[in-house]
């Protein structure tokens, strides 16, 4: 996955996620709207086959690539357990 920062500030990013849809989007949105040091977390797609563009911003100036990083890691971690779910049955 490319990752391409168009802004960054204390508490402000704007990134291009190349190859993504509105699938991974949706979810990582929707996985940083769940931390309570997120106060904005949304992304657009301009036109049909164009890169997703993310905005995050952080609420008491917290740095917005870590709590991303950690987003991700919870996406992870649910997938896991769907995986674990499905090899039982």
């Amino acid at each position: 996955m490319i990752v391409k920062v168009l802004e960054l500030e204390k508490d402000k990013v704007r990134l291009i996620i190349q190859g993504e849809g509105h699938t991974f989007m949706n979810a990582l949105v929707e996985e940083l709207l769940s931390d309570s040091d997120v106060d904005v977390a949304k992304y657009l797609i301009e036109f049909q086959f164009s890169d997703p563009e993310l905005l995050v911003t952080t609420k008491n100036k917290k740095h917005p690539l870590p709590l991303i990083k950690k987003a991700c890691k919870r996406i992870t971690g649910h997938c896991n357990e769907l995986v674990k779910g499905l090899k039982k049955q």
